[in-house]
């Protein structure tokens, strides 16, 4: 019997593993952590956004910064509605949230991890878990995986290791190219007075550009202790991730809190003056914005809050009204979103054959996951990018 060694006990290895045919082939996972699935686990505050319900796969490959291009064939073959359909089918309810992310019915990440541990129950997959990887050496039509644990012989390999700098070394010293990893998917330290003391204050639709890349993103917006989070910073982070890299997370953004052209603001602020024109300037409730954010923003355009709205000079208008869709903001360094660490680089998409997944340097070696040079925004795309390159994996290897 065929020996198929699958490094790495995360999203693609599990998937990989429980599609594969039990009666052909000898599996064993090695993990080298204690735990098998960690990123499963806490993914969406631990209740796994296990992918997002966009079923096209010319819409879907939209929310990849690296990868789009490869990634069309493959969802072709395995697309999120296939994802869902996979968990039906071993009785695991999920449900499409407002925002189209999908999420076990459950709410709990167990019931995913559950779902993977009884189906590598039912193949006879062996888990070798604090099994780290020291070196894989190609010996002759197989493989030998040099191990904390021993050496493991092996017909194919499966690496779905991540995107450690250690598993890439590895995959390196085999021949393979390593685009350098920076973070994607941060969010922005930022100290300003506009955002001083309003941590959790939040914005329904934002817009946010970089002036030096010529880039804008709008989505909600968020204040934190640090600075500004939320899906409109983490979506630019990712999609800029090479350039904010090489800026050493140094440079000015420029935000609209309401997402209106200025001069839309305005038209907005002179219809609420002519309607009340006592209101003192701080009460009064023009725009789709906390109380609290609203008083923050008149007080650093320095105008006083008990001023009648009528009183109000064009000067004055006018600097409120730049602070409010035009607010320039000095970004000095970056904070890794929550647990759900992403990143841009690895192993080039150039050396893989996306229609099974396998190295075209390597015979019978397969990569899938974060290992290689692909990461998508935040919603359940990560996720949906690991099944569907361990599903092509498994079922070219069923076919051999």
């Amino acid at each position: 019997m065929k020996q198929i060694i699958i490094i790495g006990g995360g999203a693609a290895g599990f998937f990989c593993a429980s599609n594969l045919d039990e009666k052909k082939y000898k599996i064993t996972i090695l993990e080298q952590n204690s735990d098998v699935l960690q990123k499963v686990k806490i993914s969406g505050g631990g209740r796994c956004n296990v992918t997002h319900a966009c079923f096209d796969p010319r819409e879907l490959v939209q929310f990849y910064p690296r990868g789009n291009k490869e990634l069309l064939s493959v969802f072709t073959k395995f697309q999120p509605g296939d994802t869902m359909d996979w968990f039906d089918q071993r009785s695991v309810s999920l449900k499409i949230e407002n925002d189209n992310r999908v999420f076990p019915e459950s709410n709990s990440s167990q019931t995913i991890i559950n779902t993977f541990l009884n189906e590598i129950r039912k193949k006879n997959v062996e888990v070798k878990t604090k099994c780290s990887v020291k070196e894989i050496e190609k010996q002759d039509e197989k493989y030998l995986v040099k191990t904390s644990l021993g050496d493991f012989p092996a017909d194919y390999i499966v690496y779905a290791t991540g995107s450690s700098p250690k598993s890439l070394k590895i995959v390196e010293n085999l021949g393979h190219k390593i685009i350098d990893l920076v973070p994607s998917l941060f969010t922005f330290n930022i100290k300003d007075d506009l955002l001083k003391d309003l941590p959790g204050t939040s914005f329904e639709n934002a817009e946010i550009s970089i002036p030096f890349l010529k880039t804008q993103e709008s989505g909600p917006l968020l204040i934190t202790h640090w600075g500004l989070s939320g899906p409109a910073v983490l979506k630019i982070s990712a999609w800029e991730a090479i350039s904010l890299a090489k800026s050493k997370y140094q440079f000015e953004i420029e935000v609209n809190f309401i997402s209106k052209p200025i001069n839309e603001a305005e038209e907005d602020f002179q219809n609420f003056r002519q309607s009340n024109p006592k209101k003192t300037i701080g009460q009064a409730k023009i725009f789709d914005i906390t109380n609290r954010f609203w008083q923050k923003i008149v007080e650093v355009s320095q105008v006083d809050l008990n001023k009648q709205v009528s009183n109000i000079s064009a000067k004055e208008m006018h600097k409120i009204l730049e602070n409010l869709c035009q607010k320039k903001l000095k970004v000095t360094g970056k904070s890794t979103f929550k647990d759900e660490f992403v990143t841009a680089g690895g192993v080039d998409l150039k050396e893989i054959n996306f229609k099974n997944m396998s190295s075209k340097l390597l015979p019978d070696f397969y990569i899938a996951g974060e290992v290689l040079n692909i990461d998508a925004v935040t919603g359940g795309f990560n996720f949906q990018a690991c099944w569907s390159e361990a599903w092509l994996i498994s079922q070219h290897l069923n076919n051999l």
